[in-house]
């Protein structure tokens, strides 16, 4: 038997890394922290449409159940990290104004 390796991923470099995959430049520019945004608020909505396209299909017969319940969970999953990143940078924002000058 193959002992599986155990990886420890901190958030930075989980963070690092899903700029280089998404942007397909592998540490060039443009992995800044706007462009890692605006690519994951972009696959957000991406999400978004494709359970809505899944879940049209199933009302029109044309979808797998399996295939719309997945979408729909993923689109799900997507807005709660988004609503958890928000909440982040709004209670950071408050601090940052409540610091005394």
């Amino acid at each position: 038997m193959t002992a599986i390796p155990t990886i420890t991923v901190t958030p930075q470099a989980a963070a690092r890394a899903y700029g280089e995959i998404a942007s397909g430049t592998g540490g060039a520019a443009g992995t800044g922290f706007g462009a890692t945004l605006q690519r994951a608020i972009t696959g957000a909505v991406a999400d978004g449409q494709a359970a809505d396209q899944q879940a049209m299909g199933a009302i029109a017969g044309q979808g797998n159940l399996t295939d719309v319940v997945t979408a729909v969970d993923r689109a799900e999953l997507t807005l709660q990290t988004a609503t958890a990143i928000r909440d982040r940078f709004v209670q950071a924002y408050q601090d940052v104004m409540q610091m005394p000058i």
